[in-house]
């Protein structure tokens, strides 16, 4: 019996598909050629460049010594002109000549940043015995001013404040020629002049009076800097201005430290012209504090945002969400006894669940967190007033301008840096959210307009 044949059967290509492979292969090669080509005139641009970049950072050094010397002319022109002006012109004679010209000598001026030694004109007066004895020297008023004014240590600390630091600062100045002896930019030299900078700012910011600043709110905090506690104070006026008002340095954020804070504003004669609302974020020696020294005249409102967060750290992570929806949910309502019956739903609901200790810190000053409801406030004022955004800004710009400080030594440092973060941040400051509605919070809080806190009041 023969064999079945086995029969081949050969799949025919189309012959489009076999142009397919030869296609991809060949844009593959452009690909390549063309990437080729863009990595050359890459590198040559890059060659090209390099020169051009060399010579604009060479423009701008020769730039910065050209404004230099054009200080240093307009100086010596204004030199020039009062010398004129006391003397006369040169080489003109003069029958009733009091003064004369007497020479030159070195004077110590700022200029870019440093101090440079400039050559001075000298003018004195005839005396009885003729030119050159028995005159007096003229001293020259554009001379005394530029000494007396030494705008270097702002300039130093402005630098810091954007942070450049002390071994870089005489890097950050413009060139200047070396005939004019520059000093007192080197790395010790910009320490004193940033120490003595803001040791004058802070003093003057921290023992100002407040006779002019009437407080219808005030928000307090704290923040950690080199292992110090800085509590700071803030204030809302009635018309939503926020104004810095002071802060203390100590160990720990507890009773006394707050309270020898409120105590400086008052003696500092802060305008307390009845209820204050304070906004805290339920530290216990603050709240503390605030009753000691303020008592019946403080409206606390605890800050809902803290309480949301205090609460959600105490459960699972599967609960989260429905924990913020709920506690939104009656911050969010129209008024305090909704609120208060949501939240007390939500503590049920907690403890039902198993989580006691996320129901006690619920529970525990939740008729504090509804003080914005209480007071009717509606809209962006009610937002505002609800949480310690306002001040935890602040406390943000201190904590910036102290991240400029790379080593803490002994002292008041962590003062004056955070002094100097409280100036800063008063210059961003704009009126609050909601500020058309302070009349209503005033009406509210103060409904007599009557009672004052006594600024010898002391904490018992």
């Amino acid at each position: 019996m023969a064999s079945p044949r086995m029969v081949i059967v050969k799949k025919t290509v189309p012959a489009r598909d076999k142009e397919l492979p030869m296609r991809r292969r060949a844009e593959k090669g452009q690909e390549k050629q063309v990437g080729g080509m863009l990595s050359e005139i890459g590198k040559r641009a890059a060659q090209a460049l390099l020169p051009m970049m060399a010579g604009l950072v060479a423009a701008k050094e020769d730039l910065l010594g050209f404004m230099n010397a054009m200080g240093h002319e307009a100086v010596e022109s204004l030199f020039a002109a009062e010398v004129e002006s006391l003397v006369g012109p040169k080489k003109k004679h003069q029958t009733d000549r009091r003064r004369y010209r007497w020479g030159t000598a070195p004077a110590e001026l700022t200029l870019g940043g440093r101090r440079v030694t400039l050559r001075r004109p000298r003018v004195r007066e005839i005396g009885k015995e003729g030119a050159g004895r028995g005159g007096r020297e003229v001293a020259l008023q554009s001379v005394r001013h530029f000494e007396s004014v030494d705008p270097l240590p702002e300039r130093a600390l402005e630098q810091m404040l954007l942070g450049i630091s002390a071994r870089r600062y005489e890097r950050s100045l413009g060139p200047v020629p070396k005939a004019w002896k520059p000093h007192g930019a080197s790395k010790s030299a910009a320490s004193r002049h940033v120490v003595a900078e803001t040791r004058r700012r802070v003093t003057d910011f921290l023992r100002r009076r407040l006779d002019d600043v009437s407080v219808v709110a005030l928000m307090m905090d704290g923040v950690e800097i080199a292992k110090h506690t800085v509590v700071v104070a803030l204030g809302i006026t009635a018309k939503g201005d926020k104004v810095p008002l002071g802060l203390e340095v100590g160990s720990t954020e507890n009773a006394a430290l707050c309270a020898s804070l409120l105590q400086g504003l008052l003696d500092r004669g802060l305008v307390v012209d009845g209820r204050v609302l304070f906004v805290i974020d339920g530290a216990k020696g603050l709240r503390r504090a605030i009753e000691d020294v303020f008592g019946d005249m403080a409206v606390v409102q605890r800050c809902q945002a803290h309480k949301r967060r205090n609460v959600q750290r105490l459960v699972p992570e599967r609960c989260h969400a429905y924990l913020r929806r709920s506690m939104n949910e009656a911050y969010a309502a129209s008024s305090a006894d909704t609120a208060r019956k949501q939240l007390k739903r939500l503590v049920e609901w907690l403890e039902r669940d198993g989580h006691d200790t996320a129901a006690a810190s619920l529970r525990e000053g939740l008729e504090e967190t509804l003080t914005v409801h209480k007071l009717a406030l509606s809209g962006s004022l009610r937002a505002f007033f609800a949480t310690t955004n306002a001040i935890e800004n602040l406390i943000g710009t201190v904590r910036e301008v102290s991240g400029n400080v790379k080593r803490w030594r002994k002292g008041d440092m962590v003062k004056r840096w955070a002094g100097i973060g409280l100036v800063q941040a008063q210059k961003r400051f704009r009126r609050i959210r909601g500020h058309r509605g302070m009349p209503a919070l005033i009406n509210t809080l103060r409904p007599d307009a009557k009672a004052s806190v006594d600024s010898e009041q002391r904490v018992a």
